[in-house]
């Protein structure tokens, strides 16, 4: 070994030609090749140049991009406390609300199937399973319920035990032998009532060698073929798959193997945030989990001074005891986009890092002193076959010569030196610790009397070692980290220190893959045919789903809202309808008079329907709402003249502006595309004028003829989207309307740029998707069968909202104050109608008194009122400039009795669609009081209306 020359077994495995050996493929990289990978590295992790970082199991590294995503958000949104109610407050719900889709979509779960609770960790997870089990205690006549655990299992599981005890539930340990023998013994007969909840948790992936244990466990304990115990156990049997470890760099599909509960940590997958995980659990576990303690958030009500409390209906709401670390929750939105950007899937992770570890533990078995002794002995159940057995984790120890152990803290401390990062110990899992290195019980109470506990750097007590040495991989290791720690350990077990200077890893060396050629060592090398000295045991082989878009755009700083009012081009083409109700109200046709035949509803509507006589455009002076005088919708004799609806309004695009119509078809979620569209932020949240003022200049108009929505806005060419599905909506969306997970798809990236570049904030147009059915929670009284409930569009709450041109006509007066010279209106009648943002306006009844109705006609059209609509500050903003005014919000809340209550919600109660329906400007309008209210100030043919259905 003179001048450092290599010796027989100190070669460095070549990369390719093990690849090339191998019976399966080997994937490296992310479909870029070597180069592609060290772009990444370079691009997303420069801070480990000159580090090699192989503690990925105990925490993997996040990218740059991830934060610098994260940390815009945070400086973009205000998110506040979500136990409230403000704007800040809401966008902290629906945010955290969208995190918990990604988390299941991640896991291929359903939200109908599996409830997201954020923990504290993978721990507090765990914790929370053993404190809400429905235990059954030992007691007479009962052996009570039973808790096993794989022994190769985390402290976190073992100490689920204590808990068990504490409720006299007996609590056993099952090797992973006893596992492996009763998949070939079977589980014995047992009685089909006996109901005895049992509890088996075990980890999809070792913590401390990397070993996965069959998934289909889940399924043959569930179902009764597997029993986790020799003797018979009448019960049932749930499973808690503890998936820290597996989840950091492998795809788990929930949808397949349905475990009870499942438990993760996510700074293992992403890096960021730390101290959050979540607990997975089956809805049909929810109802059984029992719940002793509450916190802040938990409660439906509770009473102080009695023993009284009702829990939220929700688990997750129930379980989230406090406020959850909202800001970390959002970060986890921003840890997905990245490692899907990067990877393209954990499929793809699992194969590039297995690939990694497998070539590593070829490599470290092929290593030989002089003498043919092994360096390291590697604590494997797996021997690396496949990833489906074993995960990017090599356990060892290194020996000397003389197949001596060489303490762990040595070989950390020599790492480090080559700034090469390890892990150490025993890895809070003393089941396999104890199992892998041959250490008895009495041993560890031996080691301890010793002075030795876990963490410390007692690494050999009377020559036995206390733990061991664990190097791990995550999806951003490379090929290049793999063999400086190899060349690390030739280096200081196989060459002399005096002929062989120290490899210290070059500025930028680990953040880079080597070239094809670099990435072979110059030694020829040789596969080994030595066993490998490992601990070995045989291991058994064994509407489309919506998700948010992951896309990340550049940031353009947003710019504030226009004070210039937008005037309507003239140039609208004359198929895109431009309305302006008359100051003269004229009878209308019966909403079926002179409609096609064709038998269509909702989003199906023939192209015929464009046919329908619409209000062609008027002079640009013409086209803002006007209203008739109030005086002038008086009968003679201070009547308030014929109840019409005077005024038709949908909004095609979610929190952007009206368009006005004089006749329109109805569809099943009411007037035809009424908020069939919105546009969302960056997260997949929906965006209202509640955050982006601006979108209320964004003015959306539908032309029924060409099939088409004509988008305009100031400063910006009009732009077409098409009103269904086209092959330009690829991509399927999961989002959320109060409290409502909808089904939506990407309207495309021309119409996203379009949007963006005008509110200059990263968005996208999303629209519900025509096969996606949201019901409406509310009950819709007389005429709609429980069975089949009303569907809502994109609303908040119901299919229309109505307003009375009196109640807007009673807070104009309220608002309007008086000068020297007189009296003056500060809100125009037509700029405080959009402000409420109603469906249908009407005239000819007396102020609020629509809030006394039961139920409205409209020609042969039913629609049942569900009551006042709670008003929002989106009633400060004015719909012409954008701009905010609190006078209208706080005086209505004065004038209401802070309720703020303005406008009525109707639902539809039956229509019949087998012929097209419509609404028209100067329809009559019957309105059917509810019981026992008084009919003052009403003409006497409506007050007998009250007993006409």
């Amino acid at each position: 070994m003179a001048d450092g020359a290599a010796q027989p077994g100190a070669e460095l495995l070549a990369f390719e030609r093990f690849r090339e050996a191998s019976a399966q493929p080997l994937a490296y990289g992310y479909g870029h090749g070597p180069r592609g990978l060290r772009e990444l590295r370079a691009r997303e992790f420069g801070r480990l140049a000159g580090t090699v970082y192989l503690d990925h199991a105990g925490a993997t590294l996040f990218p740059e991009s991830q934060l610098r995503s994260f940390t815009r958000d945070l400086l973009e949104n205000v998110y506040g406390n979500p136990h409230s109610q403000s704007i800040s407050s809401k966008l902290t719900q629906d945010t955290v609300e969208q995190v918990r889709y990604r988390v299941l979509a991640h896991f291929h779960a359903s939200p109908e199937d599996y409830s997201v609770i954020f923990t504290a960790g993978s721990t507090a997870a765990l914790k929370l399973v053993a404190e809400a089990f429905p235990w059954v205690s030992r007691g007479p006549g009962s052996s009570g319920s039973l808790f096993c655990y794989l022994t190769d299992s985390h402290t976190s599981v073992v100490g689920m035990r204590m808990v068990a005890t504490a409720r006299s539930v007996t609590s056993i340990p099952v090797r992973p032998e006893d596992m492996w023998s009763a998949e070939k013994r079977g589980a014995a007969a047992s009685d089909p009532d006996c109901q005895l909840p049992h509890l088996f948790c075990y980890p999809a992936q070792s913590n401390f060698s990397g070993t996965r244990y069959p998934l289909s466990w889940i399924g043959e304990v569930t179902a009764g073929r597997m029993c986790p115990v020799s003797a018979p156990a009448p019960g049932r049997w749930f499973v808690l798959l503890d998936a820290a470890s597996y989840a950091s760099t492998s795809p788990l599909d929930l949808s397949v193997h349905p475990a009870d509960f499942v438990s993760l940590s996510f700074y293992k997958i992403f890096g960021f945030p730390t101290g959050l995980g979540a607990l997975l659990v089956h809805n049909r576990m929810a109802p059984l989990l029992r719940k002793t303690y509450f916190g802040g958030g938990t409660a439906a009500a509770y009473l102080a001074g009695e023993d009284f409390y009702i829990p939220r209906p929700s688990v997750a709401e129930r379980f989230e005891d406090g406020t959850i670390p909202f800001l970390d929750v959002i970060a986890l939105k921003h840890g997905f986009d990245a490692l899907e950007r990067l990877t393209g899937g954990m499929e793809n992770v699992q194969q590039h890092t297995f690939t990694l570890a497998r070539y590593t533990y070829a490599a470290l078995c092929s290593l030989r002193y002089p003498n043919g002794a092994p360096v390291v002995r590697i604590y494997s159940d797996s021997e690396f076959r496949s990833p489906e057995v074993q995960g990017p984790v090599i356990n060892f120890n290194v020996l000397d010569a003389s197949g001596n152990v060489v303490g762990y803290s040595q070989v950390e401390k020599m790492a480090s030196l080559f700034n090469i990062q390890v892990r150490t110990g025993c890895f809070c899992n003393t089941g396999a610790c104890q199992r892998h290195l041959g250490i008895s019980d009495e041993m560890v109470k031996r080691h301890l009397q010793a002075g030795h506990v876990c963490g410390d750097d007692v690494d050999l007590v009377a020559g036995r070692p206390t733990g061991s040495v664990r190097i791990s991989f995550g999806y951003m290791s490379t090929l290049e980290d793999a063999q400086a720690f190899l060349k690390f350990i030739i280096a200081t077990r196989l060459r002399p220190q005096r002929s062989q200077p120290v490899p210290q890893a070059a500025s930028g060396e680990a953040g880079t893959a080597p070239a094809e050629s670099e990435a072979q060592s110059t030694v020829p090398a040789t596969v080994p045919t030595t066993v490998p000295t490992t601990v070995p045991a045989t291991v058994p082989t064994t509407v489309p789903t919506a998700t948010v878009p992951t896309t990340v755009h550049t940031t353009v700083p947003a710019t504030g809202p226009t004070t210039v009012p937008v005037t309507l081009s003239t140039t609208v083409p004359t198929t895109v309808p431009a309305t302006v109700p008359a100051t003269r109200h004229r009878p209308s046709p019966s909403p079926r008079e002179d409609t096609p035949t064709a038998s269509r509803a909702g989003n199906d509507w023939p192209p015929a329907v464009g046919a329908v006589c619409l209000r062609p455009p008027l002079p640009e002076a013409t086209r803002t709402l006007q209203a008739p005088p109030e005086r002038e919708a008086l009968a003679p004799g201070g009547g308030l003249g014929p109840h019409v609806i005077t005024n038709l309004f949908l909004y095609p695009i979610k929190s952007c502006a009206a368009f006005e119509v004089t006749q329109w078809p109805v569809g099943h979620q009411g007037l035809l595309y009424d908020r069939s569209w919105m546009v969302v932020n960056h997260n997949g949240i929906c965006l209202s004028q509640k955050q982006e003022p601006r979108l209320c200049l964004v003015q959306p108009r539908i032309d029924l003829q060409q099939r088409i929505m004509v988008v305009r806005a100031k400063g910006m060419e009009p732009i077409e989207v098409p009103l269904e599905e086209n092959g330009e909506w690829v991509q399927i969306c999961q989002s959320k309307v109060c409290a409502d997970r909808v089904n939506t798809q990407d309207c495309g990236e021309k119409i996203s740029s379009w949007l963006s570049r005008f509110l200059g904030r990263p968005c996208h147009l999303i629209k519900q998707s025509s096969d996606f059915q949201r019901n409406a929670k509310k009950s819709h009284g007389k005429g709609k069968s429980a069975g089949t409930p009303a569907t809502l569009s994109l609303v908040n709450e119901a299919q229309y909202l109505l307003v009375n041109r009196s109640s807007v006509l009673e807070l104009q007066q309220q608002l309007s104050v008086s000068d020297e010279s007189g009296r003056e209106e500060l809100f125009p009648m037509t700029e405080l109608i959009s402000r409420f943002r109603a469906n249908i306006i009407t005239s000819g009844a007396s102020a609020f008194e629509e809030e006394k109705w039961e139920e409205i006609s409209v020609g042969p059209l039913h629609f049942q009122v569900l009551g006042p609509c709670h008003r929002c500050q989106m009633i400060c903003i004015d719909q012409q400039t954008g701009q905010r005014n609190q006078d209208v919000f706080q005086k209505l809340s004065e004038s209401r009795e802070r309720k703020v209550n303005f406008g009525v919600y109707l639902m539809h109660m039956s229509v019949d669609f087998s012929s097209p329906c419509f609404l028209s400007v100067g329809s009559q309008v019957l309105p059917v009081l509810k019981e026992n209210v008084e009919c003052h100030n009403l003409p006497a043919s409506k007050k007998h209306q009250n007993v006409v259905s």
